[in-house]
């Protein structure tokens, strides 16, 4: 079995990159989005050094109002792009509203509701992939709806932007991640809706616990 699928374990026990059933840097269950609390797991301690261009954030806490978003309705008209600034840089999305229309839409609709601003990464595999956009923090969370499944063609290559989900195909909600490399075998098994245009070296310093400090669309049709 794959190092990555055997380290990421939906509650049922089947690979997946899970979310609504805990998840951690290293696959040992729920963790803390706090960072300056454990030497372990990616997450900068309080008296580390910091990577060159990061900033030191403070632990969020968790944003439980956030479950209760509205669905958004209808489909973006063109291309968008989002900025997305954390702690330790920018780095920019394309959305790809032809191939996964409604999942688009969804996260274009919480960036812009401010619902990502200040949410961290709570969850980091080396090597493989980031995820973040739990309001809990720790890989239990969502907006308080659930996006239908749009499995297409786009393939987990570097720089992809993709749904987390539990089991259930069709539970996809706030929670994404970002692959770190090639990860072919999730093609088809999770809705890729983005990509990394551009500040993918940002990416890849991503540690535990670090911040979105902005979240933006600087770029759409609608």
């Amino acid at each position: 079995m794959s190092r990555s699928v055997s380290t990421l374990l939906v509650c049922a026990g089947l690979g997946a990159l899970a979310a609504g059933c805990g998840g951690s840097s290293g696959g040992s269950g729920s963790a803390s989005s706090s960072t300056g609390t454990a030497a372990t797991g990616g997450v900068v301690t309080a008296g580390a050094k910091l990577p060159a261009g990061c900033t030191r954030v403070e632990d969020p806490g968790t944003r439980a109002g956030e479950a209760h978003q509205k669905r958004p309705s209808g489909r973006l008209s063109g291309p968008a792009t989002v900025a997305m600034q954390t702690n330790c840089g920018a780095f920019t999305i394309t959305l790809d509203v032809d191939r996964a229309p409604k999942t688009a839409a969804s996260f274009a609709t919480l960036v812009k509701r401010g619902f990502y601003d200040g949410l961290t990464f709570h969850r980091i595999e080396p090597g493989f992939v980031v995820q973040g956009g739990d309001p809990k923090g720790h890989g239990t969370g969502g907006p308080g709806y659930k996006v239908k499944a749009e499995f297409n063609k786009n393939q987990h290559v570097r720089g992809a932007v993709a749904m987390a989900r539990s089991q259930d195909p069709d539970s996809a909600g706030s929670q994404f991640y970002i692959v770190l490399a090639p990860a072919h075998f999730l093609d088809g098994k999770y809705t890729v809706f983005g990509k990394v245009t551009s500040g993918m070296n940002i990416v890849d310093n991503v540690k535990k616990g670090d911040k979105m400090k902005s979240v933006k669309i600087i770029e759409t049709a609608e």
